[in-house]
């Protein structure tokens, strides 16, 4: 939108069979995540083009981000919580958080996402509904700016 691209939105099931039908010539280009995006660039079947980060991917430092191709503010990042049912017990929801933050510390799991452009930032359940909220906020404002409505 901030750089006045009229782009055509295919929707898709999920990364993986969008990411095919981009290397298929199916489509012209897609945002991706590392995750799924980062494969085929080092093997040389996809073109990354920029970040939609804040900052550089240290796997690829080489590709700017798309505020410094000249469009400041503008950030899309794809992030994972870990999830219980409402109803879980605090204790366990608190020993569940520290498990998970004690096994992403350990270098060969750190290694892992970071081979796959995976930053661990961690927090616990209050850090992630404000992270939620302003998520929510955010592409509500875009969404509405922008006068999109679902088909």
């Amino acid at each position: 939108r901030a750089a006045g691209i009229d782009l055509l939105h295919v929707p898709y099931t999920g990364a993986a069979p969008a990411t095919n039908a981009l290397v298929g010539g199916h489509v012209d280009m897609m945002f991706n995540n590392p995750l799924s995006a980062l494969p085929q660039v080092k093997g040389g079947l996809l073109r990354a083009l920029a970040v939609t980060g804040t900052a550089r991917l240290a796997q690829m430092p080489e590709l700017p981000t798309i505020a410094e191709l000249g469009y400041p503010g503008f950030e899309a990042g794809t992030w994972f919580a870990l999830s219980a049912p409402a109803g879980l017990p605090p204790a366990i929801a608190a020993k569940a958080t520290a498990s998970v933050m004690a096994a992403a510390q350990l270098p060969d799991i750190r290694a892992r996402l970071a081979e796959q452009g995976l930053d661990i930032i961690g927090g616990d359940a209050a850090e992630q509904a404000r992270a939620s909220r302003a998520e929510l906020d955010h592409w509500s404002a875009l969404i509405k700016a922008a006068d999109i409505h679902a088909d």
